[in-house]
């Protein structure tokens, strides 16, 4: 037996220096053989033999470079290594740098510290790599001066530790000068913003980035500055830079997004784009997925839109966002049921009050125009009240319901309601103003009708409505005729005043005006389709009876 072991440890080990022999040529000659070849290696290596740190920070480092695994698989790689061998230092180096990446700068640090503890001697590299961190994580803090000390510190000190250290020092000779340059450029444009010459900043970091070849780190912060300062095609155009240096840049690819997603719509694609670039890197994040779906949602695609949220759903079963969106996505391909019971989970797992009365209130709007379900809606509108008592809109959607069902008292009531909550809701008051004129109270619709109007004089609606009042209810054809016009000359499009206004002209005796007006309203009623075209046509033909 133990002849046996020897013989796996023996071919773990060799398979192993072959593997570094392979990453050495890949390294000089960037041939693609030796990278296969050298994964190929370690991968066996790590089998034959489970216990040799090294194979998994290094094979993590190949598969990331190849795209072969995402960051989150190289990390988890490398704390592999760091379990098999927590003494070791290069397994806890690796681990941190992945962590970096990952923009996991808390955690990052502690696993560079514990390669510094660990090999203090020979902490050249850990030391550079901690620097770089720190900076990272100082820009993300506002440009924490503390951290940028701390990082000229672990610079310096690991620069002079290098000359005794020749992997580090040919890492050295390829960043020193990067990392100097980044620092001194750094902190003369945070010099300009501090005095907020916002201009001489962008343009430090613009000859910054041509003359250093940073395009990636100097972009970046042009984009933030006009993110900050609301100039979203240059932010664009810089975080795009960006990518052209680093392709797979994580935060560049969400800022692109997020612009486009919010000035841009035109460029859903690009925005599309990224997120699916987002997911070679992630492809665990449920967020992506979840921005995916309401970009396809912007692009009427419906299918890949349920199909994205579903994805996020699975990576995140009790997130009611995701259960919200894909129940509105699941409506618009016309799955009812699947949508109500998506709309229902979202309301069970309440996140927040108020956003769940909002979601309740959409399922009772459900319930009521696509189920015809009149009870279920009601339950679902009170539900939206006790969870927000003092919005309005529930309370019109309320009267709504009843006002369907010919119920004008109680519509009336939740109409009243919602202007006890809001004395300036326009709806309301032009909703309970309907409810009144259903039951003949034609003096109180007048003034509800009024109230409307102080609110929004612009209604034409509300206009020809009173008109009706005037001419059917109370039988006054001049005031009616001065509302209908009213209505007009704020929409002259507005098929049912052109029609009253038929009417009205018709009462007055003006028998030319009355046909011009119903054969106006007869033309636009061909896209409207407001009124039976059997009733113009009548109309009209009344107009020359004997």
């Amino acid at each position: 037996m133990a002849v046996a072991l020897s013989e796996i440890e023996f071919e773990a080990r060799s398979a192993l220096e072959f593997a570094r022999e392979c990453h050495e040529r890949y390294l000089m000659h960037s041939e693609v053989k030796d990278l296969n070849l050298a994964i190929d290696y370690y991968i066996k290596a790590v089998k034959l033999n489970p216990n040799m740190p090294e194979t998994y920070y290094r094979l993590a480092n190949l598969l990331y470079e190849n795209g072969q695994i995402s960051l989150d698989g190289a990390i988890e790689q490398c704390m592999a290594g760091v379990k098999v061998a927590p003494k070791n230092a290069d397994a806890h180096l690796y681990a941190g740098y992945f962590l970096t990446l990952a923009g996991r700068y808390i955690e990052a640090n502690k696993q560079i510290e514990d390669a510094i503890k660990l090999d203090p001697f020979g902490s050249a590299r850990a030391r550079i790599t901690l620097a770089h961190s720190l900076l990272k994580e100082a820009d993300l803090n506002g440009g924490d001066i503390k951290n940028k000390i701390k990082a000229i510190y672990y610079m310096a000190t690991g620069s002079l530790m290098s000359v005794w250290n020749m992997p580090t020092l040919k890492m050295v000779v390829r960043n020193l000068k990067e990392n100097f340059s980044v620092l001194a450029f750094g902190l003369k444009a945070e010099t300009f913003m501090g005095t907020k010459n916002v201009s001489k900043a962008i343009e430090t970091y613009d000859i910054a980035a041509e003359k250093t070849g940073c395009n990636e780190i100097f972009y970046s912060k042009i984009g933030d500055i006009c993110i900050q300062n609301e100039a979203p095609e240059i932010a664009l155009d810089s975080f795009r830079k960006v990518l052209s240096a680093n392709p797979y840049n994580k935060d560049a690819l969400v800022k692109i997004a997020t612009i486009i997603q919010t000035y841009f719509k035109e460029n859903i694609d690009e925005a599309i784009d990224c997120y699916n670039r987002l997911l070679e890197i992630e492809p665990q994040n449920a967020q992506v997925y979840y921005e995916l779906g309401h970009l396809y949602l912007d692009k009427n695609e419906k299918m890949n839109a349920a199909n994205a949220f579903k994805l996020a759903l699975n990576l995140d079963k009790k997130n009611a966002f995701i259960h919200n969106s894909l129940a509105y996505s699941l409506l618009q391909l016309g799955l009812n049921d699947e949508a109500i019971e998506h709309y229902k989970e979202a309301i069970n797992l309440n996140p927040d009050n108020e956003w769940t009365s909002i979601v309740a209130q959409a399922l009772g709007t459900v319930y009521m125009e696509i189920k015809h379900n009149s009870e279920a809606a009601i339950a679902m509108y009170q539900t939206a009240l006790v969870l927000n008592p003092d919005c309005p809109e529930i309370y019109i959607s309320m009267g709504d319901v009843f006002l369907a069902l010919g119920d004008n008292d109680l519509a009336i009531k939740h109409y009243c309601d919602a202007v006890k909550v809001d004395e300036n809701c326009f709806d309301a008051y032009s909703k309970c103003a309907m409810a009144l004129w259903n039951n003949d109270y034609l003096e109180e619709a007048i003034i509800a009708y009024n109230k409307a109007l102080k609110i929004n004089p612009d209604s034409a609606e509300v206009y020809n409505n009173i008109g009706v009042i005037y001419l059917d209810g109370i039988g006054n054809t001049e005031y009616a005729l001065e509302c209908f016009e009213n209505a007009y000359d704020i929409d002259n499009d507005y098929t049912m005043a052109v029609f009253n206004l038929g009417r009205v002209h018709q009462e007055l005796g003006h028998i030319t005006l009355a046909a011009e007006f119903y054969q106006d309203a007869l033309t636009l009623n061909e896209t409207s389709h407001d009124i039976d075209e059997a009733e113009i046509r009548e109309r009209i033909y009344s107009l020359f009876r004997v």
